[in-house]
Parts: C-alpha cells; structure tokens; sequence
C-alpha cells in the first residue's frame, strides 16, 4: 500500500456474527448513531448497511453492519472443497450462490469482504461456544482478511470469557472485550488501537482516524465549556421585577416573581443540556435518566441543595473571596428553596440587590417601601452555593451522556443507593479551584469582568480540566 494510497484510504470494516450477537448495537456505539435499528429479534438485519464517521465533513471511518450467519456448517463445507485461488474463496463463493436463497444471508454478509473490509467478529459472551460458532470462525480464518473478534457481553449473567479467547486465539489476529451496552469514548479509541494490531498495513491509517477521534472530543469538550460558562453567567446575573402599588399586592408578586425566576433558570438549564446532548449525537432517542440521579430532582428542591453543592465547611473556605459575612453564606447554603428573600428598589436606589441574603439582611431589605414608586425584585442571585449546584448539575448531565452508549436502547438504568452525602463533582475541587470559582462568581456580580480580566479565562479552564477528567481524557 503506497503512502498516497493510505492517505486517501477510509478505512471500512465489516461487523460479523451470528443473529441477534449485537452486531448492530456495536456498530451503533462506534459510529455514534442512535438511528442504526437495534433489535432482539434475531434476523431482523437482512442487507448490509454501510455507516460513515465524519468529522467536520470529512469521511473518517466506515462500519458494515450485516445480515447474521445463517448456515455456517454448510459455507463452510463448500469453503474447504473450494480448489482454486484461496484468496478469491469469497469471490467465487459469491458468485455461485448467488440467486439461491439458502446462501443468501451468507452472500450477503461476504460482500463487503470480498471488497476488502477488514473484519470484526462479534459473539455474546454470556452463551458458551456452540459448532456454528466454530465453523464462522473458519469461516472467517479462510478469507483471510485481517480480522478481530469482540466478545460482546450483552448480560450481567454467566460468563464464557475465557472459553471464547481460547477459540479466537486459533482464528483471530486480535481479541477484545468491548460491551456496546456500557462502552464509553476510551473503550472506543482503545479498541480502535487494537484494531491496528491486525494489519501492518491498517496502522498509518488508523493512527490517523484516532488522532481524528481525539481532537474532536476535545472540540466538544470546549464547546461544553463555552455552553455551562454562558448558561451559569446568565443564570447568575438574571433577576425580574414588578412595581408594587399597594401592600396588598405584595404577596401575589412574590408568587408571581418566584415563578417567573424559577422557569427562567430551569428554561436556560434545558437549552444547556439539549446543547450538550445535541453535540454528543443523541438524536433519535430519550436519554432517560437513572432513577437514582440527582437530576431527577428539581433545581430548587430541598434534596438538590442537601445533595450538591460545596459543603458548609468548603463555602466558609472560599467566601471570603467574595466578600460578605461569613455567617450569612453559612446560613443560606442551602436556602435554594426558600425564595423568602426580595428586595425593595425605588428610583433613587442601585438595581443590584441580593437573593438569599440572609435572615439578618432580609429584615433590613423590608423597610422604606413606597407603594407606587418601588419595585419588588428578585435576583440577580448572590449566594454562592447558588454557582456550585448549577456547576454540579451541568457536569453530571454531561457524565450521563457521554457514558450513554448510542447502541444501548434500554430506557433506565438499575436503581443504585442514594444516602444523604454530596454527590456532585464540586466538592472534589481544590482550594485552588474553589477560588477560581469565587473570582468568576465575584465578577459576574459585580460585573467586573474586564478589571478581571482573568477571572472568566480561568474559569473556563477550570471546566474544561473537569470536562476532560470526566471523560478519561
């Protein structure tokens, strides 16, 4: 293969197996296509299928997803009669069973070998070995194509692990474990490193397909960063106002406020995360989430705010960044439920006013209303915790879909144990972090950010060094 061959080569490999082996499910995950039908009715592929990778328009790898083995023990038969060139066995195999129905399967699952795919065999490593298995293996042996087997184990049942390696040893260039059901983008680029492994020739050419691979990732990861930083600054900052005109109306316009707030945050949080699941390819179907996530509660419930965020002890830490009283921040690190605080503004008063401020703070804010002249405002929200659980939700709905095989089509995931402990990434940070988080907090507030010129840079890479730590990359 000469270097202008292999730069302009994409490199197509063709899924292999027995019916219902999770073949389709396999080539669903690498290709990143959740439109790729999955089924547990054995046989419901009968055409081979080609799927192209492409990044940025450009076609980077191909996956065939085809029909199953239907009569092994008798292609293979004809294989070892089979006199002539051995490297035009599938050609020729082809070519005589054409028009017969009984080969049709195996006709069809041959051609893109006799095209020159290289080959990965996917069995389900739950069952044991059976004969047909044995005879598509040299089957398989015979065409002499480069070629890996997978062991797909699609049940959390027995295991044939071992007596599956020990046949692939005698018939395969390469072996590896790759669940579609749980695969993430590392078991992707780690079975595409094995895949280099079958043919000297594959390697230049997939070398470069990995490299693809990763900086694309890392494209998403950026733009992950770019979309939380966006969605948490306009969160932070946002607030709603209404004039009051009489005591009596206070009371509906708190409701009315704290409603109009809430659906406002909870409307940015959605975008962000239809953004993050739009860019991770997850078009076609629900990505439900565990029933043991966090996220299935709401944003300002009371389990969020126990669950999430910085600890009582961490927020003491880090408020004196942002100034305050550190008893307040102590006071409201969990008061996202509440929204028992507003503030009164009239004409000759600053806008900025502060949600959660604190018992001590609220009954000063009561004072001085000028029924017809004021208004009630709730926002922009300046309790810190407030930046952590937003930072928190992001991340963990990021770490949902990214572990989200596009090939898995069940719609939850086994319920887990849930006691009552931080279960976001926040608390993970570093002093060091915890601090970046205050200054980008401090200046959205403030609206400081070209005095800090750092603080929003520095955040941004914060979350892009956790982005990475969360996808192993």
């Amino acid at each position: 293969m000469n270097d202008s061959l292999q730069t302009k080569m994409i490199p197509e490999f063709a899924v292999l197996g027995h019916p219902n082996e999770g073949k389709s499910s396999v080539v669903s995950t690498l290709t990143e296509d959740d439109q790729i039908t999955v089924s547990r009715i054995p046989g419901e592929t009968t055409v081979s299928k080609r799927y192209t990778v492409q990044i940025d328009g450009e076609d980077i790898i191909r996956f065939v997803d085809t029909p199953g083995f239907q009569v092994p023990r008798q292609t293979l038969a004809w294989f070892k009669r089979f006199e002539g060139d051995p490297n035009q066995v599938c050609e020729q195999f082809i070519a005589t069973f054409r028009k017969d129905p009984f080969f049709s399967d195996e006709c069809e699952l041959l051609g893109p070998v006799v095209r020159g795919a290289g080959i990965i065999y996917v069995v389900d490593g739950s069952r044991p070995v059976r004969d047909d298995d044995l005879a598509e293996m040299e089957i398989l042996r015979l065409t002499g194509r480069p070629r890996m087997a997978i062991i797909n184990s699609k049940t959390e049942g027995k295991d044939y692990t071992a007596d599956w390696k020990s046949e692939f040893r005698k018939h395969f260039n390469a072996i590896r474990v790759f669940n579609s059901n749980t695969a993430n983008f590392m078991d992707r680029i780690r079975m595409l490193e094995s895949l280099k492994s079958i043919d000297q020739e594959w390697e230049p050419v997939l070398s470069r397909v990995i490299l693809a691979f990763q900086r694309d990732w890392q494209k998403r990861n950026r733009l992950v960063t770019a979309f939380m930083t966006r969605s948490i600054e306009e969160s932070l900052a946002f607030f709603v106002s209404e004039p009051i005109r009489t005591s009596s109306d206070q009371a509906d316009i708190k409701e009315a406020l704290t409603k109009k707030y809430q659906a406002h945050i909870k409307n940015l949080e959605r975008q962000l995360f239809k953004q993050i699941r739009t860019l991770f390819k997850h078009n076609l179907f629900e990505v439900y989430l565990p029933e043991y996530s966090i996220l299935k509660h709401d944003l300002f419930s009371k389990q969020t705010w126990e669950l999430l965020g910085l600890t009582k002890e961490q927020l003491a830490a880090t408020g004196a960044i942002i100034g305050g009283t550190m008893g307040a921040v102590i006071d409201t690190a969990a008061a996202g439920i509440t929204f028992g605080v507003f503030t009164a503004i009239g004409g000759i008063l600053g806008a900025g006013s502060a949600l959660f401020s604190g018992k001590k703070i609220a009954k000063k804010k009561t004072a001085g209303i000028r029924f017809g002249g004021d208004k009630l405002q709730l926002g922009p929200n300046k309790n810190l915790q407030f930046l952590y659980i937003l930072m928190d939700r992001a991340l963990i709905y990021y770490s949902h879909i990214i572990n989200r095989p596009h090939g898995r089509r069940d719609l939850q995931d086994p319920s887990k144990n849930t006691q009552n402990k931080k279960k976001g990434y926040s608390t993970e940070l570093t002093a060091r972090q915890r601090n970046v988080c205050a200054r980008f907090f401090k200046a959205v507030n403030s609206r400081t950010f070209l005095k800090e010129k750092t603080a929003l840079s520095d955040f941004e890479a914060l979350i892009e060094s956790v982005l990475n730590e969360i996808s192993g990359t």
